[in-house]
């Protein structure tokens, strides 16, 4: 068993190694192709990405970029493909500040409203993709990806200084600003400050971890992902599911717009992030849909994003960085694959390892039981115990042709009985 588990631990950090090696081995690559020193970019990226200023700025990326993979993840554990995330989240931020722009509450009460409406708002907008697959059968990757370029539409639409939006300075436009009670503090980190969301963040982490893992709900989301079939045997009502699905996921993605509102803009403007969503869906990937994993690919997202600031000064194509992303979750995808099947053929090699060992050897295979070696006399040696000595003109499968066994000197209670088989 402990070998067991070492041979699983070593092959579960095989994949990142192997998937990081060749990351490393693409991006250099393209590197000296456009003419740059691979070693001197990486370098230039480090030092630039652990300054103090900079490293407040990815985490406090990787936090939105967190909350939005994790969304993805709920709906790719159960095989959804909820590419709505990206008009989720606006929809919901953007609903979310004009409720926090206009309502006259306490600050804690309103920040606390604010997040229930995103939470409804962006489980909403998922639930119209989740209503036309479980009623219609319409894919959600589809329907979600028609939901985004909505969602925008409407944004866009409502915010204009004549329906919810308001005029500030000559050009901008954006929401009713929340009052200054409502801002959610940040926490010191470096020279800097991290978003307060953190760990609202962290607490989404912990309950996706729970719910899919420790619940009965996760248990027949998860049942439902490997196989419709099966989770309907065991009662599972498969659209309920997809529904529900839906609804948790467009949830979680109405969270990804509030660590920048609640603690930064206080007010959706027109040059509200998007793209969120998508970057979410690669980051599931590289997370490999657990929360531990999608923490890491966060930040390493996030860190690439940030670093790639000082490649513009130095001469360096910016897009080397979308190279190094769009590699590594390549990278990672292959790397695992190949260390399922790896660890899969290594199972099926020990499984059959072991029937071998624990099958009973035929009767005419060296060692069997029909296998009497003999001595230089030439006489058998005596049958394994409980074999039954057979008379003379007994039949070799178990007595006379009458089929009543003949006597038995040494099993009294056998003679002339009936063969208890």
């Amino acid at each position: 068993m402990k070998r067991f588990d070492l041979q699983r631990i070593g092959l579960g950090l095989a994949a990142p190694l192997l998937a990081l090696i060749v990351a490393l081995l693409l991006s250099s690559l393209a590197l000296m192709i456009s003419g740059n020193s691979p070693i001197e970019t990486f370098e230039s990226m480090l030092d630039y990405g652990i300054d103090p200023d900079t490293m407040v700025q990815t985490v406090n990326r990787s936090v939105t970029y967190f909350l939005s993979a994790l969304a993805v993840a709920i709906g790719f554990r159960m095989n959804l493909f909820n590419i709505g995330v990206d008009g989720q989240y606006r929809m919901a931020a953007f609903f979310a500040a004009v409720v926090g722009g206009w309502l006259v509450l306490p600050g804690p009460v309103l920040m606390v409203v604010v997040v229930l409406v995103a939470v409804a708002v962006g489980a909403l907008w998922a639930g119209i993709a989740a209503i036309l697959k479980a009623t219609r059968g319409v894919s959600e990757v589809i329907s979600t990806i028609m939901l985004n370029v909505i969602g925008a539409g409407i944004v866009a639409y409502l915010l204009d200084p004549s329906r919810l939006g308001t005029l500030i300075g000559s050009q901008q436009v954006s929401t009713e600003p929340m009052p200054e009670s409502a801002h959610l503090p940040g926490i010191p980190f470096a020279n800097g400050e991290v978003f307060g969301f953190i760990l609202i963040a962290f607490a989404c982490g912990l309950g996706y971890w729970i719910l899919l893992g420790r619940t009965r709900f996760g248990f027949d989301l998860r049942a439902t992902g490997l196989s419709e079939t099966a989770a309907v045997a065991s009662g599972v009502d498969v659209k309920k599911m997809v529904v529900r699905t839906m609804l948790l996921s467009g949830g979680v993605a109405g969270l990804v717009g509030m660590p920048l509102l609640l603690g930064e803009s206080h007010a959706y403007a027109s040059d509200f992030p998007a793209g969120y969503g998508f970057s979410g869906i690669a980051i599931a990937l590289l997370g490999r849909n657990h929360p531990v994993g999608i923490a890491i690919g966060a930040l390493l997202w996030s860190f690439l994003e940030q670093s790639s600031q000082i490649l513009d000064l130095e001469g360096v194509p910016k897009e080397i960085v979308t190279i190094m992303q769009g590699v590594t979750v390549l990278s990672v995808v292959i790397a695992y694959e190949l260390v399922r099947r790896f660890s899969l053929a290594q199972q099926q090699r020990r499984v059959g390892a072991e029937l071998r060992a624990a099958a009973p050897v035929p009767a005419g295979v060296p060692g069997g039981p029909a296998d009497r070696s003999t001595t230089g006399t030439g006489s058998d040696p005596d049958p394994a115990p409980g074999a039954g000595r057979h008379a003379s003109g007994a039949t070799a499968t178990g007595g006379p042709a009458n089929g009543r066994h003949a006597a038995d000197p040494d099993n009294p209670s056998r003679d002339g009985g009936e063969d208890p088989a």
